[in-house]
């Protein structure tokens, strides 16, 4: 690996930027990152960039639009500071759920926040499991869109019974994503029709598929205000279901989510730390939560050396 890399750390993400400046076995940039009284953000690099590869890690998660600003900012800094290349690494990318106009005189504001990162100086982006794939082409640079899916498959592979395994898409739009999860680890793929009356809420209609006696693991990328995956929980018990588990790349868990999915009938949510975990999501009984810390250490490393990112995932 070339030794003119930097790591800098965004506040959203300090705890899995040291993670990863470990497994590379590399020190954290030093950075200052504050608020002046009326909460205007000040950065500064206070180390020599000049001609170097920066990574700057920082996921656009709660309070998004901080966070969001905070890279933008930590981006122009580098840029003004003469790095040679600035890749923004966003393990969760924010407003990605805005990727399209489901109505008349809405904004696409995924595009909008491409723009503005590509704008304030960014030369690279990577990211993790996008909302949707067609994200990478908001991005007029190089932008590396990788899976959280190898680090899924050794955790179910270590921890359970491939036998009665059964992976279940919680909605028709996951299915791509949950049939891929599916083929690594040799099971059968189940999916669940559901209608969503309004944004945060959704209705469980059917299950597609032969769930009887089966050890289901709900699979998708976001997890936020937990309805979807404790309804679809509760109908795959009905159907016969031995137990549910879920693995969710981005726990948002939003509002009251931690308590409903502590309290509903999901054996196990399984998330990454692409979003920092809050205390609440430490100490809930059934939630686990798994680094992505190596998978992105090894994806910052092979793109400072030049090398392949995409046989990661071959």
């Amino acid at each position: 690996m070339k030794s003119s890399i930097k790591i800098v750390a965004g506040n959203a993400s300090r705890p899995l930027a040291e993670a990863i400046a470990a497994y590379l076995e590399q020190p954290l940039a030093v950075c200052s990152v504050r608020r002046f009284a009326d909460m205007e953000i000040f950065v500064e690099l206070q180390e020599n960039v000049r001609g170097e590869d920066v990574f700057i890690v920082q996921s656009t998660s709660f309070p998004a639009n901080d966070h969001l600003m905070e890279l933008l900012i930590m981006i122009d800094a580098a840029r003004r500071s003469s790095a040679r290349r600035i890749t923004a690494v966003l393990p969760y990318f924010g407003y990605a759920r805005q990727d399209r106009r489901t109505s008349g005189r809405t904004p696409i504001s995924a595009k909008l926040v491409a723009n503005l990162i590509t704008e304030a100086g960014a030369d690279r982006v990577m990211t993790l499991d996008l909302h949707a794939g067609q994200i990478q082409g908001f991005f007029d640079i190089p932008t590396d869109n990788l899976f959280a899916a190898p680090v899924m498959v050794r955790d179910i592979k270590e921890r359970r019974d491939p036998a009665d395994m059964m992976v279940v898409s919680p909605d028709v739009g996951g299915v791509v994503r949950a049939r891929a999860l599916a083929k690594r680890i040799d099971a059968p793929l189940a999916i669940v029709d559901k209608r969503r009356e309004r944004p945060g809420e959704s209705e469980v209609m059917n299950i597609i598929g032969e769930v009887e006696g089966r050890s289901c693991i709900l699979v998708d990328d976001i997890v936020d205000s937990g309805g979807t995956l404790v309804n679809a929980a509760e109908a795959l018990l009905a159907k016969g279901a031995k137990d549910v588990s879920a693995y969710i790349t981005h726990g948002v868990l939003s509002g009251g989510a931690v308590s409903r999915i502590a309290s509903s009938k999901l054996k196990e949510l399984v998330i990454t730390d692409s979003i920092q975990p809050t205390e609440a999501v430490k100490l809930a009984r059934n939630i686990r939560v798994v680094t992505i810390a190596p998978l992105l250490g090894e994806a910052i490393g092979r793109t400072a050396d030049e090398s392949s990112v995409s046989s990661l995932f071959a």
